[in-house]
């Protein structure tokens, strides 16, 4: 308690307060956390991406292994033939039965009770290489005694549904990061230039871009993987969808840049560097780069979805990846036949992770638009 130098009122002290100053990252991450989907979206694509990177180890089953064609999917069940309760779950193989389907006059598949697959965590199954360095033959989870087990079914050619779409993740998340990185790199670098120099070399530039934009893309996509012969290698295929999607792919990035830019580049510390004698190079990569970072950031978590869907659709009608490689879009293919959804509804599994992936990406990009920019 003090008292004030004219000896009138007491006036109490308050202890200091203590100011911290986050970091910009700490702010974004703050907001980021006040939104529920943007979090999900976060933890979604987390999930996604551990997917793809230990689809061995995940994987219960060799994708490449055949066995019935069309096997229905295993259930885990707790009880035995007899239906008494047990405590290690369990999954019964799908066999040919004797009995006859009336229709096709084929024996019926059902499950053999009297072989039951005890499964664990941690099994022994089909050989791999971690990381294609580290030979592993563990799995997550699978039968104990390593036989097939089919928790989504088989395709037509007998191969383990589950497994197929684990290790399809790789080749569908990487297509679409490897586009997305290429279109975020010479779109970014393409609209800052043209937005900040502006004049003619801005105005044909955009009229550049209005070309690449004005053409129409899908029969432009059939048109050009049809040129690949079917029978250049994999990696060539693979390579020239990826660069005819990142070819037709950057403009849009680029008009969004551009746009950025050119409001920018009127900014009072923009106008400062350049009196001060800063390089067009230091200008555009020091001071405007920074301040269009948030925008790209949002928009590349916004444009990888839209590859995903792309490459499924692709791959649906046979011109995106080709076989031994596995992505969802090539597993779809299964789906082309009405009759065949119809009667084996479980080939439509990889449908689902492709709208689970669509669904994490904009969530975590509309979280992130949020946060970045609250206004």
């Amino acid at each position: 308690m003090t008292i004030e130098a004219h000896g009138t009122v007491p006036v109490a002290m308050q202890p200091e307060e203590k100011h911290h100053h986050e970091s910009y990252t700490a702010l974004v991450w703050r907001r980021l956390k006040r939104s529920w989907t943007g979090l999900l979206g976060l933890i979604l694509v987390s999930l996604l991406v551990l997917m793809a990177i230990f689809a061995d180890f995940l994987s219960p089953v060799d994708p490449k292994a055949t066995g019935v064609a069309f096997a229905p999917p295993q259930a885990i069940s707790f009880r035995d033939k007899d239906g008494n309760f047990v405590f290690s779950p369990r999954s019964y193989p799908v066999r040919d039965t004797e009995e006859l389907d009336p229709i096709t006059f084929q024996p019926i598949i059902g499950p053999d009770y009297d072989n039951p697959q005890i499964l664990g965590f941690f099994v022994k199954g089909a050989p791999y290489r971690l990381f294609g360095l580290i030979p592993a033959e563990r799995h997550l989870f699978g039968a104990v005694d390593g036989t097939p087990v089919h928790l989504l079914g088989t395709d037509k050619f007998g191969r383990d549904v589950l497994s197929r779409i684990l290790y399809g993740s790789r080749i569908s998340l990487i297509i679409a990061l490897t586009v997305v990185s290429i279109v975020t790199v010479v779109g970014t670098t393409v609209g800052m230039v043209s937005g900040y120099f502006g004049g003619r070399f801005d105005a044909w530039v955009q009229r550049f871009v209005e070309l690449v934009l004005a053409f129409p893309q899908l029969p432009l996509y059939l048109a050009l993987a049809s040129l690949i012969p079917v029978t250049a290698p994999t990696n060539v295929f693979l390579a020239f969808v990826v660069i005819v999607m990142s070819a037709l792919g950057w403009a849009q990035m680029s008009r969004e840049v551009r746009g950025k830019t050119l409001a920018l580049a009127r900014i009072d510390y923009v106008r400062a560097a350049i009196a001060i004698g800063a390089t067009d190079r230091r200008i555009i990569f020091q001071h405007i780069f920074p301040n269009v970072m948030s925008h790209v950031i949002v928009a590349v978590t916004l444009a990888i979805p839209q590859v995903v869907l792309l490459e499924s659709f692709l791959g649906f009608l046979g011109f995106a990846v080709k076989p031994p490689l596995i992505s969802w879009g090539l597993m779809l293919q299964d789906t082309a036949n009405y009759s065949a959804i119809g009667s084996y509804p479980w080939i439509l599994s990889p449908v689902a992770f492709v709208l689970v992936t669509v669904f994490a990406f904009n969530a975590l990009g509309d979280g992130l638009r949020d946060a970045i920019d609250p206004y």
